[in-house]
């Protein structure tokens, strides 16, 4: 295959995915990768011959591609055992859809924390579907009883398929499980260490898994060169999951000061998901939230931001992630106006680009800069004035693998 035609963006401000300072200049992305970025690129010579295409930003501020580091591609509803009962087939369907409308709006890398699979990842590379950079961990795996376990404590049923959870149990269980993804292409491996919003069955602040099997998780990922998420919300289960070596902590809206340290301590992330919270907390009753449901969502509704905000104090890596079930999708932005309101527009910005980027361990993504990847959101104005600019409908053009979406 030849080289694809160059693009190039021109009277253009930077920002690079890390300094407040941004830089008047263009980008030139060639075969997909940023080739210059800054001041010497110019409307001069822009296309070099090649055929490529020029897009003048009209002073419009450039960003790095949007990271959403819990995303669900396979969440195609909110009901759990309804996900688990339907073809793969449909599924993948859905979450194709799912996947291009995170990329319009500017996502242009996800991390699918509970599901994906080596087809759908496939798919993607080989360009039989627009959608971000696919980062996908396989099922979570769950405890009986716990968070991914769909079943009511009212009824005997058979799940038949593991599309987003699977339940497994024992320390052997678990590690054959965590090989068996590994082997499937997962990037990383997610678990669940506490009781969530939309299962029934289980206390939200109780821990889940013994350390025995956290531990025997954590080492097959690190013995593999990769790392383990988990969902975990209190301070107990966020303890029980970073001393057993989990690198990367989903919500954790219960966050206290001793446990953001100790989690700094550890080297940990957070990755904080208000958008599903708030959407929850507006639509739920629209969408037929379960009221078991409805009462643990205000109760990790209202704590979310201060988490943030101890996580950021104690020097904790805040990422980004939205964690958006079935119609609730189209929220996936408000997620950036709630940790503006937390961090402000340059640290919100440093989350959803350069800090998941260290998460992901990807130095190409989160970033503008020769050798960088070709991702990118230009604004027609300048989000750092007009904040509301990050989360309107429109007003951007969204760059990917070097091309315009």
């Amino acid at each position: 295959m030849g080289q694809q035609p160059s693009l190039t963006i021109i009277n253009a401000r930077i920002f690079d995915g890390t300094r407040a300072e941004l830089v008047e200049g263009g980008v030139r992305i060639v075969d997909g990768i940023v080739a210059e970025a800054g001041p010497s690129v110019t409307g001069s010579g822009a296309a070099d011959g090649d055929g490529g295409q020029v897009v003048d930003a009209r002073g419009g501020v450039v960003i790095p591609g949007l990271i959403d580091a819990h995303c669900h591609a396979y969440g195609v509803g909110l009901d759990m055992v309804g996900i688990e009962s339907e073809p793969l087939s449909y599924v993948a369907l859905k979450a194709a859809t799912r996947l291009g409308n995170a990329l319009r709006r500017g996502f242009t890398t996800v991390r699918d924390v509970a599901g994906g699979d080596p087809g759908l990842a496939r798919a993607i590379e080989e360009g039989l579907l627009a959608a971000p950079r696919y980062f996908y961990t396989g099922p979570a795996l769950s405890q009986t009883g716990g968070h991914g376990d769909p079943r009511p404590g009212d009824r005997d049923l058979c799940v038949g398929h593991t599309h987003m959870t699977e339940i497994v149990d024992g320390v052997d269980g678990v590690r054959t499980a965590v090989r068996e993804r590994f082997r499937r292409g997962a990037h990383a491996i997610k678990i669940m260490t506490s009781g969530g919003v939309v299962s029934l069955t289980d206390p939200i602040r109780r821990p889940q898994y013994s350390a025995d099997e956290v531990r025997a998780i954590t080492d097959e990922a690190a013995r593999r060169g990769s790392y383990v998420a988990a969902h975990a919300y209190s301070p107990e289960a966020i303890e029980h999951s970073v001393t057993n070596g989990v690198r990367s902590i989903e919500h954790g809206n219960l966050l206290d000061e001793p446990t953001a340290k100790l989690m700094a301590d550890h080297g940990a992330f957070l990755v904080p998901t208000l958008a599903a919270y708030d959407a929850l907390d507006r639509r739920g009753d629209a969408l037929g939230l379960n009221p078991i449901s409805k009462a643990k969502n205000r109760e990790v509704l209202a704590e979310g931001k201060r988490a943030i905000e101890l996580a950021r104090d104690a020097g904790v890596p805040v990422g980004f992630g939205t964690d958006l079930m079935g119609d609730l999708e189209d929220d996936q932005l408000v997620g950036l106006r709630l940790q503006v309101e937390v961090l402000g527009v340059l640290d919100a910005l440093r989350s959803a680009t350069s800090v998941n980027a260290r998460l992901l361990g990807s130095d190409d993504l989160g970033r503008i800069g020769a050798g960088a990847a070709g991702d990118l959101v230009l604004f027609d104005g300048d989000p750092f004035d007009d904040p509301s600019l990050l989360w309107a409908a429109g007003g951007r053009t969204v760059v990917a693998r070097g091309r315009v979406v």
